[in-house]
């Protein structure tokens, strides 16, 4: 798709926006005049085209926002790295209709032993429809919601960086690493945790450097698995970090903490894995014709701000962690799919003041909880006495279920509660996929609109019809009389009052059309 398509849709579908002032934003560049500035080529430009990036372009395109992703990379990467979906991101693909598409390329697993690497099953009975963990490549995801976004028209090109960008009270002007300027109302970074919008906007990325380092890839082995599980069994009672896992023809895994912390810009070699295999277990097991190598380290971030003006920072460029536990995928995601329907709520003109701003007041905090929760379990991965004597003792805490079940929800994002005020536990929550007479319910939400599930019959969306959808179901597997789902699923009211309903349509949607 080239711009020509998105001048032509913008004829036919013009966005509008509420009056932005600059004020005394920091960062912020005020003009008083748009005379000589390109004009205004699309709505949102977003930085970086990993899984946050290409989240975030397709739910601003389900609301017809002009999108363009810039990507500095000329091609995907090449090698194959296994992630994991937890139960949260599964569900929202779940509720875009990509769910059916993923789980081809995927393996379940069952939900537990997440934390810390700690060895307990998955509590019985959790609150969703998708109970499990999903492992699939890095880059088939990637492709998958890229695809999806360029499905939906958005627009990606490939082998551009943003090199610098200057912000005003009518837009953003990106200059690209070739000197090409672009002119969009928002400029959204996605990209990564060295983000360049991040340190081109000023914003401080505070929290803890690298103590430690990891290396992982994946290689060809020259030794019998059976002799490859002993050495593991045996390190692993006092190394929780070390792993070879197989995947087949004879290609491992390879997880092996590293002597120092060194330059992660520098991939390591497959003589650093040989050396510290050696090193830890004594033999490098033949190691052989590496299909990927990386380093990890611990360092912990987070952004001050996610949003300063026209800018904001989504996914690895707003917080960095290490992957214990496996959260910074789904993070990312999450982030995105937190500020797709606002974001395009403000260009599109319904947005209510403050709708934006509840990006950062909602996904900060979760961010913060999820550093906290990281720097817990790499703690508890310490081969030190006093850590290892709290690893034993929280193991034994586990076989608690309210304690088990606790630490699955926290980890898989599905115990997250959005602060909306007072009311019972349900409000702020997501809500899982139950049966509704139309089959289930996320599959009322592949639009990226409002839901009202009314089971009394009597209340209405009303002006707010273009935006929200309605289902009235008196079946619906809920112990309340009515909910109002946002876009991303979380429920906004609970109730049988027209008038309150109302009064939070407005709040969540803005002033009802005429």
């Amino acid at each position: 798709m080239d711009s020509s398509q998105f001048t032509a849709e913008s004829s036919s579908n013009d966005t509008v926006e509420r009056d932005f002032t600059v004020g005394d934003v920091p960062g912020l560049r005020s003009s008083a005049s748009s005379a000589g500035r390109a004009p205004l080529m699309f709505d949102v430009i977003v930085a970086g085209c990993g899984p946050t990036g290409a989240m975030l372009a397709a739910e601003l395109r389900l609301h017809g926002v002009r999108v363009l992703v810039l990507e500095k990379e000329t091609e995907p990467v090449s090698f194959v790295r296994i992630v994991g979906l937890h139960i949260r991101s599964i569900e929202l693909m779940a509720m875009r209709g990509l769910l059916d598409r993923i789980l081809e390329h995927g393996r379940q697993r069952p939900a537990g032993g997440f934390f810390a690497v700690i060895a307990k099953p998955a509590p019985e009975g959790l609150d969703s429809a998708h109970a499990y963990l999903l492992g699939i490549p890095q880059p088939v995801i990637v492709h998958l919601l890229e695809e999806h976004a360029i499905e939906l028209g958005a627009q990606v090109r490939r082998g551009c960086a943003v090199a610098d960008f200057e912000q005003d009270d009518e837009g953003v002007t990106v200059e690209l690493a070739g000197g090409e300027q672009l002119r969009s109302r928002y400029l959204v970074g996605c990209d990564g945790g060295r983000s360049t919008v991040r340190k081109l906007l000023g914003v401080g990325f505070p929290g803890e450097p690298s103590r430690t380092e990891t290396l992982m890839g994946e290689m060809g082995v020259g030794v019998p698995q059976e002799e490859i599980a002993a050495k593991v069994t045996e390190i692993h009672e006092t190394n929780k970090t070390f792993s070879l896992r197989p995947f087949g023809e004879g290609v491992y895994r390879v997880v092996v903490p590293a002597a120092g912390v060194s330059d992660r810009a520098e991939p390591p070699t497959l003589e650093d894995f040989k050396q510290q295999l050696r090193a830890i277990a004594g033999t490098d097991f033949g190691v052989h014709s590496p299909r990927w190598l990386s380093r990890f380290g611990d360092a912990t971030r987070l952004a001050e701000r996610y949003r300063v003006g026209r800018v904001l920072l989504a996914g690895d460029a707003a917080h960095i962690h290490p992957p214990t536990g496996g959260q910074g995928l789904n993070l990312g995601v999450q982030d995105a799919f937190n500020l797709g329907w606002k974001l395009a709520a403000q260009i599109r003109g319904w947005a209510p003041e403050t709708l934006l701003d509840t990006y950062q007041a909602e996904r900060h905090p979760v961010a913060e909880d999820v550093l906290d929760n990281t720097r817990a379990q790499m703690e508890l991965l310490s081969t030190e006495p006093g850590p290892q004597a709290v690893r034993r003792l929280l193991a034994e805490l586990m076989d608690f279920d309210e304690v088990n079940r606790y630490l699955i929800e926290k980890i898989t994002a599905i115990g997250i509660r959005y602060d909306f005020g007072e009311g019972p536990d349900l409000l702020g929550r997501r809500l899982h996929d139950i049966d509704v007479k139309q089959g289930h319910l996320y599959g009322l939400l592949h639009r990226g609109r409002g839901l009202l599930l009314d089971r009394t019959e009597r209340l209405t969306v009303g002006g707010w019809s273009n935006r929200v959808d309605y289902l009235a179901d008196p079946s619906a597997v809920l112990d309340v009389p009515c909910v109002l789902l946002r876009p991303d699923g979380h429920v906004a009211w609970i109730g049988d009052d027209q008038q309150d309903l109302d009064d939070h349509l407005s709040r969540w949607f803005g002033k009802p059309a005429n």
